[in-house]
């Protein structure tokens, strides 16, 4: 190879590695992807959306593994913007396993005292918020009927939640400690959450749900792109 060939492929070589830097520093400090995989989140987030994840809101970390590896490396967590709030859609390592990553809607920030009668969450012995009845739906895939609410809370946020019909689920009052978030699932009677397995410590928080890049569903057939793209659903902001 001459010499200008040589210099043509090292100023490409290092063209993609400068890109190649900027993209892991991006994904590692300010937005990550992540694919919804359950139910759990219904109807906010559905199984095969897409969705771009603001991690310096929180203060975002530096990578604590080796990438595709479970070598562990250690952290260095940056300020953030604000602290988590309620009704913020929060993606976070799973307690139980921090190779996995979850998505929950923050229901409870330390200190707070949390109670759930007969399907109704209870936070500091206040409703969550006005809760307005919407409609009630069959739900196929699941094979019940579903009502859907509306719940309006304090600091401004409004979100859709769903309550299986004749189900009315509770659990006595508990308080949130402190660096803890106690987080639930918008379909209400159909996800494993806090009240499954415990509070999660904010060090596990990876960031806040932003945006809907992509979405399509999985049961239709991959040459339908007209009903397989659920194309109202890109590019919508995540509440």
């Amino acid at each position: 190879m001459s010499g200008k060939g040589k210099n043509v492929f090292r100023e490409y070589f290092e063209a993609f590695a400068v890109a190649l830097l900027a993209a892991l520093i991006l994904r590692a400090l300010v937005i990550q992807a992540f694919r919804i995989p359950t139910g759990s989140m219904k109807d906010t987030l559905l199984v095969g959306d897409f969705l771009l994840v603001n991690k310096f809101i929180y203060g975002a970390a530096t990578p604590d593994r080796i990438p595709f590896t479970d070598v562990k490396l250690p952290a260095l967590q940056f300020p953030g913007l604000r602290g988590p709030q309620r009704g913020d859609i929060i993606v976070f390592k799973y307690p139980l396993d921090d190779k996995l990553d979850y998505i929950k809607r923050c229901i409870g920030v330390p200190g707070d005292t949390l109670e759930m009668r007969q399907g109704v969450v209870y936070v500091n012995n206040k409703p969550e918020g006005q809760i307005h009845f919407q409609q009630r739906l069959f739900d196929d895939s699941e094979g019940r009927y579903v009502n859907y609410y509306r719940v309006l809370i304090d600091n401004g946020k409004d979100y859709i939640i769903r309550r299986y019909d004749g189900f009315n689920s509770s659990f006595a009052a508990i308080v949130v400690p402190p660096d803890h978030l106690f987080m639930m699932g918008d379909n209400r009677d159909n996800s494993q959450d806090s009240r499954y397995w415990g509070f999660m410590p904010m060090e596990n928080i990876r960031g806040q749900a932003l945006v809907i890049y992509w979405s399509w569903d999985k049961n239709e057939p991959l040459w339908s792109l007209l009903t397989k793209v659920r194309w109202s659903r890109i590019f919508s902001i995540i509440r």
